[in-house]
């Protein structure tokens, strides 16, 4: 694997800030730890409501989907196709957030009696494309109505095609907007400008939740069906899925979806989604959002890569057990498959970054082969912004045409220095850290000059160093059982909510021990007691370590070990030699 965390910069620690004032109230206001109150202060908050909704927030508590612009009129329009028996198509984007939400909007709506039908965009497929395939599938099927999810925002003229042929569409998305706003009967998206919309957060899968929440409330009070007959509860597993897998902020609302949904999966009735977790060798006990995102996701996500997305739909949505274990056989095979391409394809960026070592001394990275599968290229791009900290562009050729994409860090938004070079983009979208484009071959030299002008202008050298943001300081006393149970408060963890990260200073009881190859396992003590901390891919800092007495300061996230028996172990982010 990959050896681009071992950049050897220094990691630029970000301590803490402190109000002791503030953290005295919270200690007070909800009885908890010292330590937990300081990632608290940390983390930004100011006020008490704040904390205790971020730490008590409960499913009532989620926000009214009327809130949302244009609601009414997306659910009168799905409540009439229902009525008159129209057929209605939903079309999904092909990552986990697009399966996720097609399955769940096409399980919620036939749960009504509605006629459904639903596709996957094809990911060869050029953006332009993909509304076209839709239609034609439409009017094979003598749709009425096309509800998109997790995309469309940005195929106005796609769009505009489908209306002429009087089927009607409501289009559900979260990408922001780039240009101008598709016509059609209703558009949810929560960063449309002046949507009053409080959780501008919602990815695909969670504003298609909230039309479903809308259609169940109006039928309700109108008395067209019982409260009892629609249990919302049971498509949060779909909602968690893919809002974990799209990065989305685990903050307010999405936070309240995500507990729920991890809780909801941990006892899937889907028996699909079920068989894959088995094939990932995840204990459904253990579930988090890390095991989604790590063990789940890549397999679901595999399919939209290098197979047909349309499979993952199916197998959230399958009944049969001997096809739902077929289904995800299949899935754990394709997984491999993405893996194998993407150790070929890594091994190959090393290798260019090592030939043209100059690359690195930009402050945006732009690299492209015509050797890369455009379905692998975002995986790439996310790890090699993520280690070197800079904007990172990753480009797939294909005859005269590339594929970009985009990971930036949060000092430089991408979707405005996209809209300055859009003459020299076929197309592109997505978000301001995370985005994608097509681009002429023959025009890629200029965009790169463009991109690393801007970024050269944007970005302080500061910006560009890694950075470790550390919450609190802590002793190795307060490090116990009950301490961990009181960090459970804070999850789930995942985008914007990270796992904590503390601090202090130890000293070495003995010298490291090398495990794994490249990993360093480190023996500290403080006051009388000693915990064993792991530093993945730290194995080369072991000789500057192999001094009696060496006093450390280290950077860490407490974590229970339950090889025999059970034991606090530190996952070490980063250390320091003190003296």
């Amino acid at each position: 694997m990959l050896s681009w965390h071992h950049v050897n910069e220094e990691s630029l620690w970000v301590y803490p800030k402190v109000d002791p004032k503030l953290k005295e109230s919270i200690i007070k206001e909800f009885k908890i730890h010292p330590v937990i109150a300081q990632i608290l202060v940390s983390r930004g908050f100011t006020s008490l409501s704040d904390i205790h909704n971020y730490l008590y927030a409960k499913l009532p508590d989620l926000h009214d989907p009327f809130l949302m612009a244009e609601m009414p009129e997306a659910v009168d329009r799905v409540c009439k196709a229902i009525k008159d028996s129209e057929n209605i198509l939903v079309y999904g984007d092909n990552d986990v957030d697009g399966m996720t939400g097609t399955a769940l909007l096409t399980e919620f709506l036939q749960s009504l009696g509605a006629n459904v039908f639903f596709y996957i965009s094809k990911r060869e497929s050029s953006r332009q494309n993909l509304i076209v395939e839709a239609l034609e599938y439409a009017i094979k099927n003598e749709c009425k109505l096309l509800i998109t999810v997790d995309c469309g925002i940005t195929a106005a003229t796609e769009i505009a095609k489908v209306a002429e042929r009087n089927i009607d569409v409501i289009i559900t998305d979260h990408h922001e907007p780039t240009d101008k706003i598709p016509h059609c009967v209703a558009t949810l998206n929560p960063k449309l400008f002046n949507n009053p919309y409080p959780n501008r957060d919602l990815t695909g899968v969670g504003v298609a939740f909230k039309l479903a929440h809308g259609i169940t409330n109006q039928l309700v009070s109108e008395g067209r069906i019982s409260i009892k007959k629609v249990d919302l509860k049971k498509y949060l597993d779909l909602v968690a899925l893919g809002t974990i897998s799209d990065m989305g902020a685990l903050t307010g609302e999405n936070r309240i979806l995500v507990r729920y949904g991890i809780r909801q999966l941990r006892k899937t009735r889907r028996i699909g989604l079920a068989k894959l977790i088995s094939v990932c060798g995840v204990d459904l006990n253990a579930l988090s959002t890390f095991t989604v995102a790590t063990k789940i996701a890549p397999r679901l996500n595999s399919l939209g890569r290098i197979d047909d997305p349309q499979k993952g739909v199916e197998v959230l949505l399958i009944r049969n057990a001997q096809m739902a274990e077929n289904m995800a056989q299949e899935l754990d095979l394709n997984n491999i498959e993405r893996q194998k391409i993407e150790r070929t394809m890594s091994a190959e960026m090393e290798h260019i970054l090592t030939l043209n070592p100059e690359i690195l001394k930009e402050k945006a990275i732009i690299i492209q082969s015509d050797k890369w599968h455009p379905g692998i290229i975002a995986i790439l791009s996310t790890r090699l912004s993520k280690a070197y900290n800079r904007p990172t562009i990753v480009i797939a050729l294909d005859k005269e045409f590339g594929k970009g994409s985009l990971r930036s860090i949060p000092e430089f938004p991408l979707l405005d220095v996209l809209k300055e070079s859009s003459d020299l983009l076929v197309n592109f979208g997505g978000h301001d850290f995370a985005a994608g484009f097509t681009i002429k071959e023959t025009n890629i030299e200029e965009f790169r000059r463009r991109f690393i002008e801007a970024a050269d202008l944007k970005l302080q050298a500061v910006d560009v160093k890694s950075k470790l943001y550390l919450d609190a300081e802590v002793n190795f006393q307060d490090l116990t059982f009950d301490f961990m149970e009181s960090m459970k408060l804070l999850e789930p963890f995942g985008n914007e909510n990270p796992q904590p990260v503390l601090y202090c200073e130890a000293k070495q009881a003995w010298p490291p021990k090398v495990t794994g190859k490249t990993h360093l396992k480190l023996y500290l003590e403080q006051q009388e007691r000693m915990l064993e901390g792991i530093a993945f891919g730290r194995a080369s800092s072991s000789p500057m370590l192999r001094k009696n007495n060496l006093l450390l300061r280290v950077a860490f996230t407490p974590q229970i070990n339950n090889f025999q028996g059970q034991s606090i172990q530190l996952m070490i982010r980063d250390f320091i030699v003190v003296n």
